[in-house]
């Protein structure tokens, strides 16, 4: 559905009222094409005293062919500020990223991207540093307010030892495929990651999606097929018909099944053990809603979307996590949660409940996906432009849209290209985190 307000603010006329009324003018998010650098522009990078991601951040810029300053120069637009403040141990010291954002945040370019890395505090040394490494969540959430022209701003928690499992974090972060991503803090653990073909980075690669017949589900299964693996796309039979066009369309197959089944798990194990011989990305998006406030609301309505949204997911990853499961090494697990299951909704006790729930299984299966050589995270989507939010009154829509530092909805490819980034060979240090894919929404945290 089209955007009118940003439209109309787009037209110099529409810019020049918006500004007299005091309203938000969102910027057109720049999104990948394939084909497209992963930067543009040149990148501003620094460092604290005693930083210690300096190769890992210089083998990435080097690799994406990134013309690299580390003084700003007058009159350059930067597609990136880049700032290891891993050397930082303590308040006083927290000045140093100040004084490198601070000089250059205005010569950030349009659809750029703010990055600061920093150590995960519980993995600090002792409080002085603890304190200042969680002062940087704070310092980068409101660069993510402050940044204009659809610019962005994260924090990567890098614990020690993760150098070599950066890559993929930054090269996502760095490009377009994180439009809609800002004021995120993620989290990058050790691993010997497996170093893809970024071009085609799930080559030979076996995917299921659930929920695919149609909205973000098709857009995951097209991006991951963009990214070359074999997406088998599953729904409801009811959803075969628009489940088949869209496998067809990019070359996967099809499984149709209700995942509330008793039965399910069973069925998706011997599918993929036998047509497939193995599974190596699955991505839970099967899921409904049944809204109304909880005096309104039936035993069936809170049964149902807890049963899709939450209990299938359950069962399916506890069958994939048995010794006897067709999930290879190094696969990965990938639930969708909602912004809904970190702040609430009126109307929406079971649908909040349920994504909350994901949120607390990803969380809660990680260490024990771990030991398998598996990693599980999860995207929490905010306002989406999909054929749901656009039966959605105006007022509440338009209200949707214009409560993130974006002032404007995302698209299901965003979520998409999060979840590519997840389902990435590269991508092995990622695990145990929740992103939401909100562009820095006002509700919740």
């Amino acid at each position: 559905m089209s955007d009118r307000y940003q439209q109309l603010t787009s037209s110099g006329l529409g810019r020049q009222l918006a500004k007299r009324l005091g309203l938000p003018t969102p910027t057109p998010l720049r999104r990948h094409r394939p084909g497209d650098p992963v930067v543009s522009a040149p990148v501003l990078s620094g460092a604290a005293e005693g930083a210690r991601l300096g190769e890992s951040i210089s083998k990435t810029l080097g690799e994406v062919h990134a013309q690299v300053e580390h003084a700003p120069t007058e009159g350059t637009r930067y597609a990136a500020l880049v700032f290891d403040a891993t050397g930082i141990t303590a308040s006083d010291q927290l000045r140093q990223v100040y004084a490198f954002v601070s000089t250059a945040i205005r010569q950030v370019a349009t659809s750029g991207r703010v990055i600061v890395l920093g150590t995960p505090p519980e993995e600090t040394s002792g409080t002085a540093e603890r304190t200042a490494q969680r002062a940087l969540e704070g310092f980068v959430r409101t660069v993510g307010k402050e940044l204009k022209g659809g610019a962005t701003a994260q924090l990567v928690h890098a614990a020690p030892g993760a150098g070599n499992a950066l890559d993929s974090t930054l090269r996502f972060l760095l490009s377009s495929k994180s439009a809609f991503v800002s004021a995120q803090v993620i989290r990058v653990g050790p691993a010997d990651v497996e170093q893809p073909h970024h071009s085609r980075p799930l080559r030979e690669k076996v995917a299921l999606v659930t929920g695919a017949s149609r909205g973000i589900g098709e857009s995951i299964a097209e991006t991951l097929a963009r990214d070359g693996a074999h997406v088998v796309c599953l729904d409801v039979p009811a959803q075969g018909e628009d489940l088949a066009r869209v496998a067809n369309r990019i070359g996967g197959s099809t499984l149709q099944l209700d995942i509330t089944e008793q039965d399910a798990p069973r069925r998706i194990t011997e599918h993929f053990t036998e047509r497939h011989g193995g599974l190596d990305v699955v991505v839970h998006n099967a899921g409904i809603t049944r809204d109304k406030t909880l005096g309104r609301m039936s035993e069936q309505q809170w049964d149902s979307v807890i049963g899709v949204n939450l209990m299938a997911q359950e069962r399916i990853n506890e069958a994939l996590l048995t010794d006897s499961s067709p999930l290879r090494a190094g696969g990965r697990l990938i639930g969708v949660a909602s912004i809904s299951g970190i702040a609430g909704n009126v109307g929406q006790a079971n649908y909040a409940t349920s994504k909350a729930g994901v949120i607390g299984h990803v969380q809660g299966l990680a260490p024990r996906a771990a030991e398998r050589g598996v990693t599980i995270n999860a995207v929490a989507p905010g306002f989406i432009e999909t054929s749901m939010t656009a039966a959605v009154p105006v007022m509440i829509r338009e209200a949707g849209r214009r409560m993130n530092s974006l002032s404007q909805g995302g698209l299901p490819i965003d979520v998409a290209e999060t979840i590519a980034w997840y389902a990435d060979p590269g991508s092995g240090g990622v695990n145990g985190n929740v992103v939401r894919v909100c562009g820095q929404s006002m509700l919740g945290s």
